[in-house]
């Protein structure tokens, strides 16, 4: 994929991330914090499910699930954790400030992966400009979330 599309379509999908915490939290008023996400990975996964039976090899790849470790099979996990986290949260930060401290956990945790070439990425080194990266994302959560 061109690389300037792949940067486009990320950007859209974190703008689409950005309505996740409110819609989320609107539903938890509603029925609860953990059903808003139970809610919300249910129906994201009718969703999946339909997309992947539609794509190409359609449902039968999964039986390959075995060939992978248990700590690859950890995604679901970590995303209802982070679902969770986000809907509790949002109503004190907004969602200005759930996305700014995310991201900024996301980058240091990120750049810490690839220094170690953890779960399969190329080790990169920690350089001085992504360290100043680092720097400027937390300042500026800061700026995001202080009141």
């Amino acid at each position: 994929m061109d690389r300037g599309l792949a940067l486009l379509l990320t950007a859209l999908a974190g703008g689409l991330i950005a309505l996740q915490p409110p819609v989320n939290a609107t539903l938890g008023r509603s029925v609860g914090s953990l059903q808003a996400a139970f809610v919300s990975f249910v129906v994201g996964a009718v969703l999946l499910a339909v997309a992947a039976a539609l794509a190409r090899g359609g449902l039968g790849q999964i039986g390959n699930i075995g060939e992978v470790g248990p700590l690859y099979l950890t995604g679901g996990i970590l995303g209802a954790l982070y679902v969770t986290c986000a809907l509790i949260t949002v109503r004190d930060l907004g969602a200005g400030g759930v996305a700014a401290a995310t991201i900024a956990g996301q980058l240091t945790g990120s750049v810490v992966i690839d220094r170690f070439g953890l779960l399969g990425v190329a080790e990169r080194a920690i350089t001085a400009p992504r360290i100043v990266g680092i720097v400027l994302l937390a300042a500026g959560a800061y700026l995001v979330v202080r009141r």
